[in-house]
């Protein structure tokens, strides 16, 4: 097996853990943000776990092992969710919520952004370029809609 399967579960561990993170810390705040940024970050997990479970069998996993290992990462995600219940302050929610969720959405963007720019500077065609600026001005347009209602 290449080391790249064992990075790639680690990575995984790691994006579950924060997404745990954000889920609890968003119940923290309301119902409301808590399952909107569980839909988002579900949005987000599909098509993440299926390149994932690529990697995995690229890697040399056969399909039964690369699919219990892609599970046994879902263990980052109760972690994280389990730290950020347990981090909340006796004062209330908002103290825990003021650091989590700009940490977890700050890290969120950088991803966005670390795979996007690159792919946006070495695109020779314009037309493609500005169809991926205006995807990303629309979700952002979706998210403060979202957040309005």
């Amino acid at each position: 097996l290449q080391i790249s399967g064992y990075l790639n579960l680690l990575a995984n561990t790691i994006d579950n853990f924060t997404h745990g993170l954000a889920v609890a810390a968003s119940f923290l705040v309301s119902r409301k943000v808590g399952f909107l940024t569980t839909m988002a970050i579900l949005l987000h997990e599909i098509p993440h776990e299926v390149g994932d479970f690529a990697i995995l069998l690229r890697a040399g996993f056969d399909r039964w092992s690369a699919a219990k290992m892609q599970l046994s990462t879902a263990v980052g995600g109760i972690l994280g969710a389990c730290f950020a219940i347990c981090a909340q302050s006796p004062k209330g929610a908002g103290e825990t919520v003021a650091w989590i969720l700009p940490f977890t959405s700050g890290g969120f963007l950088y991803i966005a952004l670390v795979n996007v720019v690159p792919d946006l500077l070495e695109e020779k065609n314009p037309w493609n370029s500005l169809q991926q600026i205006l995807l990303l001005c629309m979700g952002i347009t979706v998210m403060v809609l979202l957040a309005l209602t």
